[in-house]
């Protein structure tokens, strides 16, 4: 029957039509059932509620909570000696798109215990270690750090650059493990970079808790980076984009932070002006020792001024000692002919703020 009344007082009078079977009800029920945006997604008790716990950064030094490793295996198998090449004393493969450090097959018993211990000194100091599967197909998988970004509240899984010829091997393809683990521990996932854009997560780092950096490379593009700015701006975070030098590709070559206003540097990687940026933002420069390996830079802060880093960068550990920083020395040798080094092979999920 249709409705002629005027308003929805004369509906009420009307004994022959209810008042719910009118288009005015839904409307008069809602306005009672408002949505609140407040509190944010990022809230703690919010994340508890929704979420289970607490999820994701705010920093990259406080406290870390728990963290998503990818123990070395079976993948690694297709680095074969028949692939090494003498100018650049290294096993590589251009198609497949790897290369291993090294005149020989990598030692997996080897890595596997460097690996197995670096898990174990992170149990020790009160961290959650959780093991993301990997593919046969992407022998860098051990790699973690660089498949995913933890932001407040969750995380943003990254769009790797190396694909393979015929989009065979190459590290694409390590994004579905690592969304897939995080989904099966109940992380949120805010973001997946998509289109044509590329973004690792090796090349971001937060530099204080409302200004983070990323460096740009062929590795990460406009496009990745234009759509990780979009859920950092809806957190109040500023994103500069650092240019990296040559064929550099990720920022963590270059900077790495170990306290709330402190970070270890590589100067030869970073364009003058971003040093002043750290200045201004009251972040003190501590240069890594020239004399160690390249990835002496290339360690992992456990709380504010306390470092899991690699034995081989010993003349900067024993400068940071001097500085009052406690480092925590590992074996990982084998696993740094992969190409990476502590940070690489650690992607944090939670840390305290």
């Amino acid at each position: 029957m249709p409705v002629r009344a005027a308003n929805i007082d004369e509906i009420e009078r009307n004994d022959s039509m209810s008042v719910k079977d009118t288009p005015h009800y839904y409307h008069r029920v809602l306005e009672r059932i408002r949505p609140r945006s407040e509190p944010p997604f990022e809230e703690e008790n919010m994340q508890r509620r929704v979420w289970g716990r607490p999820w994701g950064v705010h920093n990259d030094v406080g406290r870390l909570r728990s963290v998503l490793l990818h123990r070395p295996g079976e993948e690694l198998r297709v680095m074969t000696e028949d692939k090494y090449d003498p100018d650049i004393e290294a096993l590589i493969d251009e198609d497949a798109q790897w290369y291993f450090r090294s005149d020989r097959a990598p030692d997996l018993d080897q890595m596997q215990r460097e690996h197995d211990g670096m898990a174990r000194v992170l149990e020790e100091n009160g961290v959650e270690v959780h093991y993301a599967d990997g593919s046969p197909e992407n022998p860098n998988a051990m790699f973690t750090r660089d498949a995913g970004i933890a932001v407040r509240g969750g995380a943003v899984i990254c769009r790797l650059g190396p694909v393979g010829r015929e989009f065979g091997t190459g590290r694409r393809g390590e994004e579905f493990f690592i969304a897939r683990k995080l989904t099966d521990l109940g992380m949120p996932i805010l973001r997946t970079i998509h289109g044509t854009g590329l973004l690792e997560g090796g090349s971001f780092c937060f530099l204080t808790e409302e200004y983070a950096a990323v460096g740009t490379s062929y590795r990460q593009n406009a496009a990745g980076v234009d759509q990780l700015r979009s859920v950092l701006e809806h957190q109040g975070v500023q994103l500069v984009e650092v240019p990296l030098t040559g064929h550099s590709l990720h920022i963590d070559g270059a900077i790495v932070m170990i306290d709330r206003d402190a970070a270890l540097v590589n100067v030869t990687r970073l364009p003058y002006w971003f040093l002043d940026t750290l200045e201004e933002l009251g972040i003190r420069v501590v240069h890594v020792d020239p004399r160690d390996p390249p990835t002496a830079i290339n360690c992992l802060a456990l709380a504010p001024g306390k470092l899991l880093m690699n034995d081989a960068a010993q003349r900067t550990a024993d400068q940071l000692d001097q500085m009052g920083y406690e480092c925590i020395q590992i074996p990982y040798g084998e696993c740094h002919r992969h190409g990476g080094s502590i940070h690489c092979s650690t992607m944090p999920l939670v840390r305290d703020p």
